[in-house]
């Protein structure tokens, strides 16, 4: 764990919250010293930021070194702000590029420089990258024919690769190849209804790249949509991407899905959530025997918009429309709420 960083990357904000929110809090978990180091003890407000954005944030990211922090508004815009480890911030870009609402944003690996991918809901996602101190647009994708609801970069060990879901039911992964040229596959009719939420499964270190029998490991991500399902996708030898299994026990829309940074002893984790007020933990042993199990965590009080995990996965926060975060942990196979931060 990066001690300086922030605990999750990504702060959760309902997306449609019942009061705008235009300013953030900067959280961080406490930890007791006496205690294994993933213990949360506590959620503690590190900073106060007014982004000053005119309409709802809808989403807030944190890059890799926890130094910067990205935010998206109904006010079409993206802004950056620079973060320090007093808990002083400041604006350093202000973005304009969408028509539309932004839904969503995502830092890629610091491997690939200063680059930010958002999402829109006038159905376009932007790749923008900090060139000589300054932000451009170095492409645009806008092939989608509805709202794009959800961004992901893949693992960096994948390359510079976007996942991006759409309410025009289809997923697409951009790819930036080794001739320097963005390149797309698609992934039609991914959830009838449209396609809200898409993660990726974690990449293995290259000392462990190849299975016993020398086949390289797949790429594979997760998906939440208006069908009800968490579906987890595969990419064949050829380049074509196939539905592996898709999870069933959301009984309304899936809003989030979440695939555990961290595979710990060789278990991955996926957790997801949606509108049936429902935050489910799927785990698998073995993903090519596709034999998953499901885990739910409660039934919340309110629709459900957010999951996201800490960095080495030991935390779950879950957020939804009773502008509520709570903190999740594993405690002898059994989730348990160990905090809560909120604010009304």
């Amino acid at each position: 764990m990066r001690y300086n960083s922030p605990v999750f990357s990504r702060t959760l904000l309902p997306q449609i919250p019942p009061m705008e929110k235009k300013t953030l809090h900067t959280t961080r978990c406490g930890r007791d010293p006496r205690q294994h180091f993933n213990l949360v003890a506590r959620v503690t407000i590190v900073s106060k930021l007014d982004t000053a954005h005119r309409l709802t944030i809808h989403d807030a990211q944190m890059n890799y070194y926890g130094t910067r922090l990205a935010t998206c508004s109904s006010d079409n815009l993206i802004k950056i702000f620079e973060l320090r480890p007093s808990g002083q911030t400041y604006p350093s870009a202000e973005l304009n590029g969408h028509t539309g609402p932004v839904w969503q944003v995502s830092w890629a690996h610091p491997k690939f420089d200063n680059v930010l991918a958002s999402c829109s809901y006038d159905k376009r996602v932007i790749i923008w990258k900090e060139i000589s101190g300054k932000w451009q647009r170095i492409y645009e994708w806008n092939h989608h024919d509805a709202s794009v609801n959800s961004i992901s970069w893949a693992p960096y060990q994948f390359g510079l690769m976007l996942a991006c879901a759409s309410t025009d039911t289809s997923i697409s992964i951009l790819s930036f190849n080794k001739a320097k040229i963005w390149t797309h596959q698609l992934i039609a009719k991914a959830h009838e209804q449209g396609s809200n939420a898409v993660s990726w499964a974690p990449a293995v270190y290259s000392t462990s790249l190849v299975h016993s029998d020398g086949h390289l490991i797949h790429k594979r991500m997760a998906s939440g949509g208006n069908d009800n399902f968490v579906k987890i996708w595969r990419e064949r030898k050829d380049g074509v991407w196939e539905l592996e299994i898709a999870l069933e026990a959301h009984t309304d829309w899936v809003r989030d899905v979440a695939w555990a940074p961290v595979a710990a002893h060789n278990v991955n984790t996926i957790a997801s959530c949606g509108q049936d007020r429902k935050a489910i933990i799927w785990r698998c042993s073995n993903v090519d025997q596709r034999q998953w199990s499901a885990q739910e965590l409660a039934v919340f009080d309110d629709i459900l918009w957010h999951v996201s995990w800490s960095l080495c996965a030991t935390v779950l926060a879950v957020s939804g429309g009773d502008n509520e975060i709570s903190l999740w942990k594993e405690n002898q196979n059994e989730w348990v709420r160990i905090s809560e931060a909120e604010e009304k």
